[in-house]
This record gives structure tokens, sequence and C-alpha cells, in this order.
């Protein structure tokens, strides 16, 4: 049974309740539709109410181009997500920003002259070593935050589940091995401050998904009985990494627990949780281009094209979500450019659907710097019940 996530008459994260009675709740005038940034159906309460609330989890399953996000409590699954993550383009720009900047420096400096003449600037202050993340992985950390942050607004979260990435370990032996060919990982990067991060939103227990004792997210996840594509990682399912997510949060009501006897060393899975669908949503950032004053090529003249930020020359901004219209068909999608008389309209995807005219362009809703596409639950995946020994 899906779930609707209810705010009380201040604001404050209640329990969620069933779309029935939310419906009837709006329809009687009890409540409001409260619009986020997730684009989840969502209710306000319009008249005060108990507080009380019971523990749900959030399970975050980092990853380098794709994460997954799932919301559990022991009776339901409340929402889950596939994060499609910034880490490509942004590296990719770093690295025509670093072209550019040192082709220009090249058209600066008169190599001719001697060293003590030319044109370099002095160093103003020591700031070459300050410990900073990436840009390609703070991006990605940021994006998760801004996620598990909005979570937050909607569902009282009591605990954060974190899938920790150590590539350097054996995972026959759990030791650290100089011949196990693989000795480092982007993901394991910004690990820290992401814990750093979390931490100030509420307490944080960490994984590793390779674990045998009990602490591993694979086995758990096939003890619940919950399928995951392995193979196809970039399909936008939830069996590729919305199902660690909510794996990830399960563990805040089940444990291993192992006991030994005659010498054999034995141990079950402790606790009571429930999966059930859910609302699955795809999210990423649009990947609008910064404001480029000076372009790879100077144009002709010494007019350069605009190139690059967020306005647009008809009142819309790169990342509203819009809907278009052209030869009697209509297009609904997100503002990614303009020229002089028409606007760019891109997919989910950020590939381009068309060029429209400005005036049968429509605005629906303000960029909020994410693409939400909402999708079906998850009905391709096994659901159950899963209870230990209590």
């Amino acid at each position: 049974m899906l779930r609707v996530p209810v705010l009380s008459k201040s604001g404050k994260p209640l329990m969620p309740t069933k779309p029935s009675r939310a419906r009837r709740w709006v329809k009687e005038g009890k409540a409001k539709i409260a619009p986020n940034d997730l684009e989840c159906f969502a209710i306000q309460l319009t008249f005060e109410t108990g507080e009380n609330t019971q523990p749900i989890a959030v399970g975050i399953d980092p990853g380098k181009h794709y994460s997954g996000i799932g919301v559990q409590s022991s009776l339901a699954t409340f929402w889950m997500a596939h994060l499609v993550l910034p880490f490509k383009t942004v590296k990719e720009r770093m690295e025509l920003r670093r072209v550019m900047r040192r082709a220009r420096r090249g058209r600066r400096i008169n190599r001719k002259l001697p060293y003590n003449k030319r044109c370099h600037r002095q160093k103003r202050f020591d700031n070459r070593k300050q410990g900073k993340l990436p840009a390609s992985i703070r991006a990605n950390k940021q994006l998760e935050l801004r996620v598990v942050k909005e979570l937050f607004k909607l569902f009282p979260v009591s605990a954060i589940h974190y899938e920790l990435v150590i590539a350097d370990v054996d995972r026959t032996s759990g030791r650290k091995s100089a011949q196990s060919g693989v000795g480092f990982s982007p993901v394991m990067v910004g690990q820290r401050q992401m814990l750093k991060w979390l931490s100030e939103l509420a307490p944080v227990t960490t994984h590793q998904g390779w674990q045998r004792n009990g602490n591993g997210t694979s086995q758990l996840r096939q003890w619940l009985r919950l399928g995951k594509d392995k193979k196809n990682k970039d399909q936008q399912t939830p069996a590729t990494h919305a199902v660690d997510g909510v794996t990830l949060a399960a563990f805040e009501f089940v444990q291993w627990r192992e006991w030994h006897s005659k010498g054999t060393k034995h141990g079950n899975w402790q606790g009571f949780v429930e999966i059930t669908p859910a609302p699955f949503t795809v999210i990423r950032r649009p990947p609008v281009s910064r404001r480029q004053l000076h372009l790879c090529v100077p144009s002709k003249g010494s007019k350069r094209r605009k190139y690059g930020g967020t306005v647009t020359r008809h009142n819309f901004r790169k990342g509203d979500k819009v809907i278009a219209e052209k030869a009697g068909k209509t297009y609904t999608g997100w503002c990614s450019g303009d020229t002089k008389t028409q606007v760019s309209v891109s997919d989910a995807n950020w590939k381009r659907l068309g060029q429209f005219t400005a005036k049968k362009v429509q605005l629906l809703q303000r960029s909020t710097g994410l693409i939400v596409v909402p999708s079906t639950g998850l009905s391709n995946l096994p659901f159950g019940f899963a209870q230990g020994a209590i």
C-alpha cells in the first residue's frame, strides 16, 4: 500500500497516511496539497493534531555515476529514488576549462622576453593546499545531500544508513591486499565529508556491501528477497540502485545475531521489516553551462556570442519546467536554451525535443535545480515481509 507524506499545520513532518485518507482530507478541507522540490504528492493539515511519530530510516547507496536512496519504516516502504550524478559532465567541463586557461595564458605571455620581464602574475596568497574536494566529487555529494535534506522536510527521519566503499580490501579475507587488483575508487573520495554533513541531520550508521558478518548490504538484500540488476547499472529502474537504498534503510529494524553451539558458529537475522511498493523517482541536476566570457575561439569583429548562464531573453530560466506547442503537438520538458525568437525545450535526459516559438511556450514550474521524473513503484521486484527471531 502506498503512503502519502503528511505535514502538521506548523510544517513538521508526521507519519505518512493512506492515499484514500489523504484525498478525503483534502476534499473535506482538513488538508491542502503541500508542494515540494521532489514533486512528491504530500499534504499539510489545516487543523492541530498530535505529533507522535515512529522510527523512519533513510538508506543511501552512493556511486560514481548513479546513487540509490530509500525511505523505510518497519511496516512500509515510503519512497525510492535513482540519482543520475553529474560526475561525467563536471569532469569534462573542468578539463575544458583547464585547456582554455592554458591557451589564454600562452597567448598572454611573450616568451621572447627574458623571464623576469614576462607578464607572470605573482602569487597573492598561499592557497595551493587546502584539502578541497574535486569539483566532480563535490557535485555528486551535494546532489545526494540536497535530496536527503528534502526528504527531511517530508518524513520524520530518525536515522541514516550509509554504505561505505573500501576498494583496497580483499573480499575473501577482509584484509588489505595489494594483489586484489583494485586499489582506488572515486566513490571513496569525499565519504568523510559526506558523513560529516549527514551527521548534522541525524545519527549515521555505516555499512559495507560485501561484508559477511551480517553488516553487509548484499546479505540483507538476499534475506529480504529483493532482486538486483548488476549488469545494467545505467538503467533507471528500482532494481539497479534504489533497491540497495531500501536495504540499507532496513538495517534500522533488523540486525544479525550470532551464537555458538558445540563448536559451530550460527547466526540469523532478528527483527521485523516489511517491504512494500513505493513511489519511484529519477532525479538529476540540469546540466546548465556556466556563463563564459571567454570562449574557445574568439569571434570575428570582437563580438562574442552569448554562452552559458541560466537567463534567457524570453522570461524563462534554464531548468524551468515548461509546456510547448508545435505543429498541433504538445511537448512537456525543461527549458535548455534560447534564440532571438525561440526557446529550446529538452526532455529529462537533456535531449532537445525542439525549438519552439516563445509565444507558444508556457511556464509550469520554476527551476529548483532538480529534474524530477516520477515513475511507477517497485512492481517488478518481489515483495513480502521478512521476520526473524525476536
